[in-house]
This record gives structure tokens, sequence and C-alpha cells, in this order.
């Protein structure tokens, strides 16, 4: 071999091995990545999850102050329950005949 020859050899030589190291640091960062991924994709399902129950907590308490808030009296609270539950009812007997 030529000198010419060798030093383009080493040269090749070189930008291999330096392309190897930029891969293996890519594949790192890949799984860097990946592993801040499911952690962002847990936090953002537990705040989803937060967000329905409080969403459900906000509708019972609506239901509940509008009940009071509507009501002066107990009998007249005790109606409207009845009548809620009553729906309540009639939409379950629904759901039930469709199956």
């Amino acid at each position: 071999m030529t000198d010419d020859q060798n030093k383009l050899l080493i040269d090749l030589e070189v930008r291999i091995k330096q392309v190897m190291l930029l891969c293996d640091s890519l594949k790192e960062e890949n799984i860097r990545l990946k592993s801040d991924l499911r952690s962002k994709q847990s936090q953002l399902d537990q705040a989803v999850e937060e967000l329905q129950q409080l969403k459900t907590k906000y509708d019972n308490l609506k239901m509940a102050r509008t009940i009071t808030a509507a009501s002066v009296d107990v009998e007249s609270a005790k109606l409207k329950l009845s009548k809620l539950v009553r729906e309540v009812d009639k939409c379950i007997n629904l759901l039930k005949c469709s199956f």
C-alpha cells in the first residue's frame, strides 16, 4: 500500500469510529427520551383521571346545591329527589331492555 492509501484507510477508520460513537450517543438519547415519554404519559393519564373525578364531584355538588337551593322545605326536596330517582330508574330499565 502506498502512503496515500494508508492515510485514506486511517481517515476512514477514524470516521467510522466517529459514526459509531454518534450512533451510541443517539441510542442513549433515544432510550432517555422514551423513558421521559412514558413518564409524561403516566402523568397525563393521572391528570385525566383526576379531572374526571373532579368533574363528577362538581356535578354531584351542583345537583346537591340545586336541590337545596331550589327547595325551601324538606318536603319539596324529597319530591325532587324522588323524581330524580324515578328518572334514573327509567334510564336503568331502558338500558336493561336494550341488552
